[in-house]
Order: C-alpha cells, then structure tokens, then sequence
C-alpha cells in the first residue's frame, strides 16, 4: 500500500477548520449583551437561502462525505499514523499530568482573578476571601499532584455548589469530566502523591511510619484500577457534550449574540463570507466535532482538529479569555494520547491493533 496517501484526519482538520476560525468560542465570554433576538429556524433558513450560502454548505458536506466515505472504503495503512499512534501510546502514563495541569492552572486563575469556574459568574476577591482560598488551593495542589483524588472530589462538590449559585457555571462543563478522570486515575507520575507513596511504602522509611495515608491511597488505587479503560470515554465525550454545547446553544440557538462576535472581530474580513454563514458554519462544525468525538469515530483526528479551533480562536479573539481555554487544550492533549478507548467506532470497527502495546484496536 502507497503510504504516502494523506491522512483523512489531517483532510478532515483543514476542512473544519477553514469552515470555522477562529469563532470557536464561548461567546459569553467575549461579547455584552444577548444581541438581538433572532428565531434560530428562521435563522438557518435564511442563510441557506442564498444560493451561494447553500452551494458553500452543499459542497463542503459532499467533500466531507465523499471523502469519508473513501477512507473507510480503502483503509490505507499510513505508516506514519501507525508510529505516530505506538509513541502516543508510551506517553499514556502522562495523561494525569496533563489533566491536572490544565485543570490546576485555571483554578488559580479563577481564584486570583475572582471567578466561580466560568469568567462570566464572578466574586469579589476582597469580600470573600474563602472562595478565593479555596480555588487557589485546589489548584495549587493538583498542579502539585498532592491528594489528588480528594481534591477533584472537593472539585466536583464545588462545581456542583457553584452551578446552584449560578447556573451560568455551566459555561465550563469541561471540568466536570476532567474531574472525572483524574478521580479514577489519581495523580500520576511525576506528582507529590506518586512521590510520598514511593517512600511511604518502602520498608524502613521513616515517612512510612508516620504517614497512614498512603495505605488509603494503595486502596484506591486498586479500587478505580477497573474504571480505567473508561477514562478515554469519558473525557472525548465530556469534550463532545462541551463542543455541542457550544455550537447548538451559543451559536445556532442564539444567532444573534453569536452576531455580535462577528461584527467585533470584523470576521468577514478573514473570510468573506455573509456574517450569517460564520454562525451557521461555526455552530455546525462545533456539533459536527462534537458528535464525531462523542461517537468515538476518527477520535485522534478529530482531538486534532479541536486543538486547532481552539488555537485559532485564542489568536483571532484576542480578548477571550486565555485560562478559560486551557482544561479543554489539556482535555484535547489527552484524547490525542489515548485515542477513543472502548465504546467507540474507532474501537469496534477499526483495524487490528499495530503494536503490541495497543490495548484496542484503532480506526484513527
């Protein structure tokens, strides 16, 4: 087989993202106001009336599709995704310290900055110091990896408490299958917790008399050691479930806010389209990611193309907010690493595994 035939993942990542820079934001983030109020059916309706909005869509869709359909027609075997996927498999270890570098930074952001989760719900640093500590401290110990599994349950229950405060927290959902995960793997390598069970552990360490903690750790190890395949599951599909969040109900539900965003940035002088196709075309390829990571299909390539939108967005709105965008970077990093993982068509449908290392097979 030619292995030279390009990867359909990389296809696909141009594709979407042409369609879509750099408007994959949260649009709350960076616009005041809900803009006007504009029916979202008759909104798409209008675009697409256009004959040109529709010939973009129509094509777009049928290069889409065709070539879709002609990758999984003839499977080619790249050697270059073959070694790419065997290196990525050696760096899954890492996967906690991703996600808790991009879980822990933003949380001492959002407590120096003065923010529940979401830039949008804020509190005065000054008058509620509490709130401000706590953050702080949530990050500063997952970044350090210490009482990593106690510290994402304290996560959980804050985020819980802070989407009863107000509901706007939802706007950073992505913290919640972060959470998740690190629950289930711990801290990782290189961490504080890695670190003290290394010596606690070992016989005739003065730490490990002293310090009974490491034994509730061994345990819960061994207890979450079964959810783990899982983890892959639940962090594309909390990134699917954020990426549909925000093409369906930021954008397409919300057309005219989603509008504000255009006209700020002057985006039709990016791509001079109607200001009506940015919307329509962002809010779809949003979803159509989302699905895509959601279903578990081309899951490498679509980590890729999520990695993308979110790099362009960062350059091409320069005021959206940087460290409300670092866990979804660091969720995106860790979909990359691990690939879909089971419950997935990349796992029931893809090719034997190349490496002994696989633990499932891989359509990406």
């Amino acid at each position: 087989m030619d292995t030279r035939i390009p990867s359909f993942a990389g296809i696909v990542a141009l594709v979407f993202t042409l369609l879509s820079r750099p408007a994959a934001a949260h649009v709350d983030y960076v616009t005041e106001g809900p803009g006007d109020a504009l029916d979202a059916l008759e909104f798409a309706l209008s675009v697409l009336s256009n004959p040109v909005n529709a010939a973009i869509f129509g094509v777009s869709g049928l290069a889409v599709t065709a070539g879709l359909a002609a990758y999984l027609w003839v499977r080619p075997t790249i050697a270059d995704i073959v070694i790419l996927r065997d290196v990525l498999i050696g760096y899954s270890d890492l996967v906690p310290w991703m996600l808790r570098l991009s879980v822990g930074l933003p949380l001492v952001g959002a407590g120096f900055q003065g923010y529940l989760f979401a830039p949008t719900v804020t509190f005065d640093p000054a008058t509620n110091p509490l709130a401000r500590i706590l953050f702080i401290g949530m990050g500063f110990t997952l970044l350090f990896g210490l009482a990593t599994r106690i510290v994402t349950t304290i996560g959980l229950a804050t985020f819980g408490w802070a989407l009863s405060v107000d509901p706007g927290v939802v706007l950073a959902m992505e913290y919640v299958p972060a959470f998740l995960a690190l629950l289930i793997l711990g801290g990782g390598r290189p961490s504080a917790d890695h670190m003290l069970q290394q010596v606690a552990s070992t016989d005739g360490t003065y730490y490990g008399r002293v310090d009974p903690v490491h034994h509730l750790k061994r345990f819960l190890d061994a207890t979450t050691d079964q959810f783990r395949e899982y983890v892959p599951v639940i962090v594309r599909v909390g990134m699917g479930v954020t990426f549909i969040y925000l093409g369906l109900i930021q954008k397409l539900a919300e057309p005219g806010q989603a509008l504000l965003v255009v006209e700020k940035y002057d985006l039709t002088a990016v791509v001079p389209v109607d200001p009506g196709m940015w919307v329509l075309g962002a809010g779809l390829t949003e979803m159509l990611v989302g699905l895509v990571l959601i279903v578990g299909f081309m899951t490498r390539g679509a980590a890729a193309v999520s990695f993308v939108l979110f790099t362009t967005t960062l350059f091409g709105l320069p005021d959206d907010p940087v460290l409300a965008h670092i866990t979804l970077f660091g969720m995106a990093s860790a979909v990359f690493t691990m690939g879909a993982g089971p419950l997935s068509f990349d796992n029931w449908f893809g090719r034997p595994a190349q490496s002994d290392r696989e633990t499932s097979v891989s359509a990406d």
